[in-house]
């Protein structure tokens, strides 16, 4: 009989997967997601060097505020949008987008669609 794996396991085999693909460099940093049930956390990170370079999460001061009266959706969107103008200040502008093995639809692809509009590529 199979062995019947559970959405966490299949989240960390589609993560594997995506980090033999991608890796960030320092002209091309990655940029990584993780969402958590209630909050998102993203960095841009140089793989080559072992650095973040820039970082933002839903727990930050200036996001938290008014979170709760906002959905989880809503709350993707300003994070993008805060760690993209953190990148850009930071100069960068382009980078690849690592999902953490999260499909791409609601919250990542809210945080995805905020950053793009703020600045960044990929």
């Amino acid at each position: 009989m199979a062995r019947v794996k559970n959405a966490r396991v299949m989240r960390l085999i589609r993560h594997k997967r995506i980090r033999q693909k991608i890796q960030g460099t320092s002209l091309r940093p990655r940029l990584a997601l993780f969402r958590s049930l209630n909050n998102i956390y993203a960095q841009v990170i140089d793989d080559t060097q072992g650095v973040t370079l820039a970082a933002a999460s839903s727990l930050e001061s200036e996001i938290k505020e008014g979170k709760d009266s906002q959905s989880k959706g809503e709350v993707s969107i300003l994070v993008g949008a805060l760690l993209a103008r953190r990148a850009k200040e930071n100069g960068i502008s382009k980078v690849v987008f690592d999902t953490g093995g999260y499909k791409y639809h609601g919250r990542v692809k809210a945080f995805a669609e905020a950053a793009r509009e703020a600045g960044l590529e990929f």
